[in-house]
């Protein structure tokens, strides 16, 4: 196990994401334009969507890509639950805060998503294609049952949640331009298939790997200056910023193991459980409940969860997947 986290530390992308966060904490000038930086994410969608739809065309949907995509659905529902309860009791948070806070919890981070598949496959523990199916459909009901917590279940405070409909709010989840990229690439992998992948499948190869190293080396940077900028965040938070992603992580390679996903998969599984949402989900919340405070949950998800996932918990997952493998039937 030990062995396996080194492997994971020592990766050129999670190094990239170091000099991030120590360029940005020297208070360097680095800086990657924006414009780059969106391209960079749009490849990146869309290389892990059509790859993965690639994957499931050679394999079809079974058992497995069932079973895989009802645990990534219930994650989404129960996370929340458990980081709302966290969030209130120790984390001394409002009902409204606690309920956007625990919607990014229940939901998932693509970037941690791409850097942990990126890690696995460099271990010879490549995840199914279909991981990106369960991705996608872990967003919105983590989105649902946070807002359902936030406003109460069963409220009449027409005051509570802001104006927007949940018709509403859904239609801007499900049209987010990551959803939309990732869902469309991995439908056009799937239709098309391995043969009609292969002249493309240069641009979304070969320079997969140097453009997601640059990209970790920007998000580095961000994490680190929202960090040092933020005055929201308590002792409580930032422990709970830490204990979530261990938790769930653990909880969800433990529920990937036990529907019989291989090593690498259940690992993929753990790691979108652990992950929590810094794009999708403060979009939905910053339509659907605008009293709620962008300092508390994009600090606690991008600055503190994000760096610690790539750093640590992704070699933690990793290697306790394998080792629940190993010994687990």
């Amino acid at each position: 196990m030990f062995e396996t986290a080194i492997q994971t530390f020592s990766s050129p992308v999670v190094l990239f994401f170091v000099l991030g966060l120590l360029a940005a904490f020297a208070r360097s000038d680095l800086a990657i334009p924006e414009p780059i930086a969106k391209a960079m994410s749009l490849y990146l969608m869309a290389a892990i969507g059509i790859k993965g739809g690639v994957a499931v065309a050679k394999s079809g949907i079974d058992g497995t890509v069932l079973s895989a995509l009802a645990a990534g659905i219930g994650a989404g529902f129960v996370l929340p639950l458990f980081a709302y309860a966290v969030l209130k009791t120790f984390g001394k948070l409002d009902r409204i805060n606690s309920g956007a806070v625990a919607a990014h919890y229940g939901s998932i981070s693509v970037v941690t998503f791409v850097t942990a598949v990126e890690i696995l496959t460099g271990q010879s523990r490549e995840p199914g294609g279909y991981m990106v199916a369960v991705m996608a459909a872990m967003e919105a009901p983590a989105i649902l049952a946070g807002l359902m917590l936030a406003r109460g279940v069963g409220s009449k405070d027409a005051s509570v949640g802001g104006t927007q409909s949940t018709g509403e709010m859904m239609h801007e989840v499900f049209t987010n331009s990551s959803i939309v990229l990732l869902l469309g690439a991995f439908v056009i992998g799937m239709i098309g298939g391995a043969d009609a992948f292969e002249p493309v499948s240069p641009f979304f190869e070969a320079g997969f790997k140097g453009v997601l190293c640059l990209f970790l080396l920007d998000m580095g940077l961000i994490a680190a200056r929202r960090m040092m900028d933020s005055r929201s965040i308590t002792w409580r938070l930032v422990v709970i910023a830490i204990f979530l992603p261990v938790v769930n992580g653990l909880v969800g390679t433990a529920l990937g193991i036990g529907i019989s996903l291989d090593s690498g998969s259940a690992a993929t599984l753990g790691v979108l459980c652990a992950s929590a949402s810094y794009i999708a989900v403060p979009a939905a919340m910053r339509l659907a409940l605008p009293e709620a405070d962008p300092g508390i949950y994009l600090t606690m998800s991008l600055s503190i969860t994000f760096p610690f996932n790539v750093l640590i918990n992704i070699g933690l997952i990793s290697a306790f997947a394998a080792y629940l493998a190993g010994v687990m039937p």
